[in-house]
């Protein structure tokens, strides 16, 4: 299973976050808001609602000034190659198969769970084990290690050590925490935000898939998938919302009725409205 270990972040990534919104909209020098900061005439909360409020403006430029450092280990080759395409804003060290021999032909590998419920495990291993012999016999025929991991699967288990700005991760999540994500990327992105959780709470909120309440808020891939998926049940499709917004323009939208009012009353405990009077 993959181990992901955040090793260090920025020291405070709510007082840089602030630092940097605050020298978009504030006449003060940087060095000013810092002295209030260190004074404690800005507070922390003062400091995240700040933060939060601008998020919502779109201003994001400054989540690159945030950074986090993580170790990741026991993830397949399949995963890393689904991972390395994303380039911006994250830098990428992992374990080589040109410099690192795997001895008596064993090698890490990774096995979904999927294989093991439909009953090929024992096959599956097997193959992969007549993989590492043949890579052994190569190796020990002076065939250079780099040459005999041609034969290695995608299944090779591998490691990275990472550092990745905010929006970067942010990203990432919005992508691979959907469910039609891999499941070993998910795993994994479950595993990023778990750690900065820990640390950051209120960054590690936001990092959520794409159709979460804090980033899109709708679900855009397709109609079949929104359809399919566990979650969409909670998260509006984007056909719905255009729809709705259609039916508003045309002035189609249904009016409310007696027993919706009733409803509204039942749930607040406040006398209902007569229907179609107004509420100003």
């Amino acid at each position: 299973m993959p181990q992901v270990t955040l090793l260090s972040h920025t020291p405070d990534p709510i007082r840089s976050l602030y630092m940097a919104y605050r020298v978009c909209y504030s006449s003060l020098t940087p060095q000013q808001v810092a002295e209030r900061i260190e004074a404690e005439r800005i507070s922390r909360e003062t400091m995240e609602t700040f933060v939060a409020e601008r998020l919502k403006t779109g201003h994001t430029s400054p989540l690159e000034q945030v950074v986090f450092e993580f170790a990741i280990s026991g993830v397949s080759r399949a995963f890393s190659h689904q991972f390395v395409r994303h380039r911006v804003g994250i830098s990428f060290e992992q374990q080589s198969q040109r410099y690192v021999t795997y001895r008596d032909g064993g090698y890490p590998y990774v096995t979904p769970e999927s294989i093991r419920k439909a009953g090929f495990e024992e096959e599956y291993e097997r193959h992969l084990a007549e993989a590492g012999s043949l890579y052994a016999r190569l190796v020990e025929a002076g065939v250079p290690a780099e040459d005999a991991r041609f034969l290695l699967p995608n299944a090779a288990a591998t490691n990275f050590k990472v550092t990745v700005n905010l929006q970067a991760l942010l990203h990432i999540c919005d992508l691979r925490l959907c469910t039609r994500a891999q499941w070993e990327f998910r795993k994994v992105a479950a595993l990023m935000r778990a750690e900065v959780l820990r640390v950051e709470p209120m960054l590690g909120r936001m990092l959520q898939p794409k159709c979460g309440e804090l980033r899109m808020g709708y679900c855009d891939e397709e109609l079949k998938a929104w359809e399919a998926c566990p979650i969409g049940r909670v998260r509006p499709h984007k056909e719905v919302l255009f729809r709705v917004y259609e039916q508003h323009r045309r002035g189609e939208l249904q009016p409310l009725r007696a027993e919706d009012y009733a409803a509204i009353e039942t749930l607040t405990g406040e006398p209902a409205p007569e229907a179609g009077a107004s509420a100003g």
